[in-house]
């Protein structure tokens, strides 16, 4: 990459954006959208964005401005978004932190440390809806859940809209001296019904090792460290929560309950680099459902998201636990918060320098929860103990294109029982076309789980990964190498699988753009990327004498040629074959399952705004069983704007799952489904009525050496809201849960929840 950025783009780079610093005479912008303040007509205009998707390295089609105030306590971003066709802009109310390539929107990517290794981002609709997040570089991937108390609004325009951004330094993380320039990047998407285009404000092309990789100098901000590193920032959180429960099962008595539960959250940023987090007694009950997922065939466990703020505030140093479709973790396995199940208190404090930064936290967790013992076939669940401190460390240094990294993980039970990890990890940016990372754990673990009498001696394990990410024009590469002791434990972490020795290679071969033009003159839809893929991967068993599981005995072995196609509006189509080997359990037969995956998601429509499903068909592994049969697995999202008068919104999404594997003698052996409807209407931009219905089917039909089996569940959610940013949040809702077969068991929930920030 270079600062030009093609030879027939004919363009001079202005590397950097600047800000103008408000002076005390000045009117400070109200955060309405207008851009109508005289200050607004003395700061520098950026208006050099290029077109990063559908196609790199070419000029933006429609002018973009940018324009940055500098205040005594925030930086105030001001973007014009020019449109031609301004009556086709897509802007419906949204829920916070679900505006996506459907909707017209900008967005702030902004670097306080400027190293490029993470960066704060603020999406801002059209409509002024916002969602915010933290984009991390050595996965490429952004997290849309930590939120940050910012302030957005946004006005439509004759020709286009305008947008106003006001983002506190109390909201920004930046070290206290010797700290690197600002960087930033603002990002453009313009949705329309023949093409969707992301146009950026800087030099970024589709072979940067990550979305951030190009990030500009933010200049004018010369005195800022000097003026704000010392300012101090206090906020206090207090929730109050109300329910009354009550509970029946067949056979047994109903039980009612009422709670009211006071608790609350305190962050404290002494100075600019430091952040200190407290939560008692914080009720963390999921107001969100959470997503459900087939689990009816499959060896291993099953991870979910974040929503919980506490746990939020430092991922980029954390590094979250990520798990690919096949449970495999991709990412450092250190830390995840969905262990921690009902904490009583919790205090975390989080240290970010120049070239270093630091995170550590401790709380005493209630318990309820389940802690995981993972195996080379399998993963067993037990009960958690009642009562636990679970305490975690991870810090970094940086030398150039080097990370290095060390952690330390507890989770003591009492009654010299416990869980302890201890790590290094690394990432090294060889090129900028090649990113090397790798971590090696260790665990020590004594606890009564897994014992049959009193607590166990104390076992030892290990986790070594290896990881090789190489991006050019031409090639997407990714390699990995996995060992994991049949003993390693992480009571603070995810550990879907151990006793194992896994290697697994992703290539992605990228055709020119110009071989491509055939393809859009025959399919009557412009092609802008094609990819064959291949992905490769073997894994054997490491010796585990308590499972009885022998050494070298190969798990799967999976050959995956496949496609991938990128065309208008923002549509993806993939596909692959499975030619694949797999063992569903030790000393069981090598099955040889073969399978067609077709998969596609597109922006099809301003009412129906996304769609996306996946079918995998062919010769499957009924993992139960340990056999082969005719079947499938279906998913399908869909996401509906509903025109609706009185300036109200409506969203409507729809989930739907299905799969299943055919007997030998006809007919399904078993089938798992679920399906979700999330209906939310929203009153105004504060209030809002939803509504979330959920059910889950597994039945598994008797055979000779299988019993038959039926579970069910169905959820229900009825909740108003109203919220005000992050300051100010009223919650009155219903929730009824019910469990199968037959509806055994059932559960009401009446509650009220308020939440405000001073």
């Amino acid at each position: 990459m270079g600062l030009a950025l093609s030879l027939s783009c004919s363009l001079i780079w202005a590397a950097d954006l600047r800000a103008l610093s408000v002076a005390p005479q000045d009117v400070v912008p109200q955060i309405d959208g207008r851009l109508d303040e005289a200050v607004w007509q003395r700061a520098p205009v950026y208006d050099q964005f290029v077109q990063f998707q559908p196609e790199d390295k070419k000029p933006a089609a429609w002018r973009t401005t940018v324009q940055v105030l500098l205040t005594q306590d925030a930086l105030v971003i001001g973007i014009r978004a020019y449109d031609p066709a301004p009556e086709l802009i897509r802007a419906p109310l949204k829920r916070r932190d679900t505006v996506a390539r459907d909707q017209d929107f900008v967005s702030v990517v902004l670097d306080p440390v400027g190293q490029r290794r993470s960066a704060q981002f603020a999406r801002v609709s059209a409509a002024g809806v916002i969602g915010d997040g933290m984009f991390t570089a050595e996965d490429d991937v952004e997290d849309f859940a930590p939120d940050f108390e910012i302030e957005a609004a946004a006005q439509r325009l004759p020709d286009g809209y305008s947008v106003e951004l006001r983002w506190p330094f109390a909201a920004l993380r930046y070290p206290y001296s010797a700290g690197l320039p600002w960087r930033m990047m603002v990002v453009r998407n313009i949705p329309r019904q023949e093409a969707s285009t992301l146009n950026v404000s800087a030099p970024l092309t589709k072979d940067a090792l990550s979305f951030i990789a190009e990030l500009q100098v933010l200049g004018g901000l010369d005195e800022l460290q000097q003026q704000v590193r010392d300012r101090s920032f206090f906020s206090v959180r207090p929730e109050l929560t109300a329910r009354r429960r009550e509970d029946s099962q067949a056979g047994q008595p109903d039980s009612r309950q009422r709670e009211f539960n006071i608790g609350g959250e305190l962050k404290w940023r002494p100075r600019a680099d430091w952040v200190i987090d407290a939560v008692i007694n914080p009720d963390f009950s999921q107001v969100e459902l959470d997503t459900p997922q087939l689990a009816g065939n499959t060896r291993f466990a099953l991870s979910l998201q974040e929503k919980r703020p506490f746990f939020l505030e430092s991922t980029d140093v954390v590094g979250q636990t990520k798990a690919d479709d096949e449970g495999q973790n991709q990412s450092l396995a250190a830390f995840y918060s969905r262990a921690i199940t009902d904490p009583d208190w919790g205090l975390r404090a989080t240290w970010r320098g120049t070239t270093a930064d630091a995170t550590a936290l401790s709380l005493r967790d209630a318990g309820g929860g389940q802690v995981l013992r993972a195996h080379a076939f399998s993963t067993d669940s037990y009960v958690q103990p009642a009562q636990s401190l679970a305490s975690f460390a991870r810090g970094r240094m940086q030398w150039a294109g080097l990370n290095l990294g060390l952690l330390l993980s507890d989770r003591n039970y009492g009654g010299g029982q416990f869980n302890r990890v201890l790590g290094s990890d690394l990432s090294w940016s060889a090129s900028d076309s090649d990113l090397l990372r790798g971590h090696l754990l260790v665990s020590s673990t004594k606890t009564s789980m897994d014992a049959e009498d009193g607590v166990a001696a104390a076992e030892q394990g290990h986790r070594v990964w290896l990881g090789w990410r190489h991006r050019s024009e031409d090639w997407s590469s990714q390699l990995n190498y996995e060992d994991v002791g049949p003993r390693f434990a992480n009571d603070n972490g995810f550990v879907s699988q151990a006793g194992y020795r896994r290697a697994s290679l992703s290539l992605h071969r990228r055709l020119a753009t110009k071989s491509l033009a055939p393809l859009g003159e025959w399919s009557r839809f412009p092609t802008y990327e094609l990819e064959w893929t291949l992905k490769l991967a073997q894994a054997q068993t490491l010796r585990d004498a308590s499972q009885d599981v022998p050494g070298g005995e190969l798990i799967e072995r999976r050959v995956q040629p496949g496609f991938w196609i990128a065309t208008a509006r923002n549509t993806g189509i993939w596909g692959h074959l499975g030619l694949d080997q797999l063992r569903a359990k030790s000393g069981g037969n090598l099955h040889s399952p073969r399978t067609l995956t077709l998969g596609f998601e597109s922006n099809p429509h301003d009412i129906l705004s996304f769609v996306t499903a996946e079918l995998e068909w062919g010769r499957r592994l009924d993992v139960e069983a340990d056999r082969l049969g005719t079947g499938a697995n279906l998913w399908l999202l869909a996401k509906l704007r509903i025109p609706v008068p009185w300036g109200l919104g409506l969203e409507l999404e729809q989930q739907w799952s299905e799969g299943y594997v055919s007997a030998p003698q006809g007919g399904r052996s078993f089938t798992d489904s679920y399906r979700q409807t999330l209906l939310v209407l929203h009153l105004n931009a504060r209030n809002s009525i939803r509504l979330i219905s959920q059910d889950t089917y597994f039945q598994r039909r008797e055979e000779a050496s299988l019993a038959a089996m039926q579970a069910s569940t169905a959820r229900r959610s009825l909740m108003y809201q109203y919220r005000q940013g992050l300051s100010r949040i009223f919650s009155l809702g219903l929730n009824r849960a019910d469990a199968g077969p037959g509806g055994l068991s059932h559960g009401t929930e009446l509650f009220a929840k308020a939440q405000m920030a001073w």
